[in-house]
């Protein structure tokens, strides 16, 4: 654990003064994390633990807050045999016009036109592509965070199984997010608006 703990430590902190943030370590009663100030919003590297009975399983979550006008929603994640189990359900699943992107990946969202939009980048297709394991959505977070407390709160969220030590991937996941948080402002699903919060552990 020792080594293991060491390990996460110091590849987070090299992430972290890369990305020009700041690694915390929370000692014994809070888990580390990796905040880094972007522009107008503040990304958060994490982790967390989700339980399932007798076992339990580790998370790596990166997210950032940010102030939305429309309320855009979305969820990406890899196609598997239960993600055709839900298209047979009536899962809606968008198809953005990319044969590889379309055949890898189930995108599901509230306004197909702006999910196309958003990821007509090829830069962003790119790094999801590089991604494996994971789920990337945005959550409606109205009143969630302790400071803000108001309407139109959204956060861009990102997990996946494990603990991400691989630093080549924590500074993908990184670039995702930048050109995520830009190309929403662009399309006009996120405010050029300063959103300082903090997600705290769990």
């Amino acid at each position: 654990m020792g080594l293991f703990a060491s390990n996460q430590r110091e590849i987070w902190q090299q992430f972290a003064e890369e990305a020009g943030g700041e690694y915390i370590d929370g000692g014994f009663f809070k888990k580390r994390k990796v905040v880094i100030p972007f522009e107008n919003w503040i990304i958060t590297l994490d982790t967390f633990t989700r339980s399932t009975g007798k076992t339990s399983t580790t998370y790596t979550r990166m997210t950032a807050p940010y102030k939305s006008p429309d309320g855009l929603i979305f969820q990406i994640y890899r196609k598997n045999i239960f993600s055709k189990l839900g298209k047979v359900l009536g899962m809606q699943d968008i198809e953005i016009g990319d044969s590889d992107f379309d055949d890898e990946f189930v995108v599901k969202g509230n306004d197909e036109k702006k999910i196309i939009e958003l990821l007509s980048s090829k830069k962003i297709r790119e790094l999801i592509s590089s991604l494996d394991n994971f789920l990337l959505k945005t959550v409606d977070r109205n009143g969630w965070f302790n400071d803000y407390n108001r309407d139109g709160i959204f956060e861009l969220y990102f997990e996946s199984r494990g603990v991400i030590k691989d630093i080549v991937l924590l500074r993908n996941l990184f670039m995702l997010f930048v050109f995520i948080l830009n190309r929403l402002t662009i399309v006009g699903s996120a405010k050029e608006e300063q959103i300082w919060g903090v997600r705290d552990n769990e």
